[in-house]
């Protein structure tokens, strides 16, 4: 009986350590505090409307700063009685590492104003500005659409003077 005790008693030792190891590698996943809408109007034939909306948000992996861009977006059409249509529909995808190694980070990003006729390269891009906690380290990194099918990224380290 003694014996089964002490058996148990590891078991839940290293079950325990175990679990503590995990929770002390978990990722944590955090939302940015700049989500943008934009909003698009257009009347189709037999005088029905039309509205878009579209909006943006990034989940940060604060461990790793892989990150992640999501975009939801809402078409309704009415006409000019009832509502006709609604769709939906949303998804993030998955976007590259900031930073080499893992630390404790934090994060914020931006999107371009919405195309205009003015607009040169398309739907135009983003911004991420990430950051060490641990040390003085922030990385700024631009994305645009080359109007090519690809998108260009940078990121750069920034200096302090």
């Amino acid at each position: 009986m003694i014996r089964m005790n002490q058996f148990v008693n590891i078991c839940f030792g290293v079950a325990l350590a175990m679990t503590l190891a995990t929770v002390a590698d978990a990722d944590e996943f955090k939302l940015s505090n700049s989500q943008r809408i934009s909003c698009s109007r257009g009347l189709s034939a037999g005088k029905l409307n039309t509205a878009t909306c579209k909006s943006y948000a990034y989940i940060f992996n604060a461990r790793t700063s892989e990150y992640f861009r999501c975009q939801v977006s809402l078409a309704l059409t009415r006409d000019n009685k009832e509502v006709i249509n609604v769709q939906a529909d949303g998804s993030c995808a998955k976007k590259p590492r900031i930073f080499e190694t893992d630390s404790s980070y934090s994060f914020d990003a931006t999107e371009t104003e919405p195309p205009n006729t003015n607009s040169f390269f398309g739907p135009g891009g983003y911004s991420i500005w990430a950051s060490d906690n641990t040390t003085q380290k922030v990385r700024g990194c631009i994305t645009i659409s080359s109007g090519l099918g690809s998108d260009i990224s940078k990121c750069l380290d920034m200096t302090f003077n």
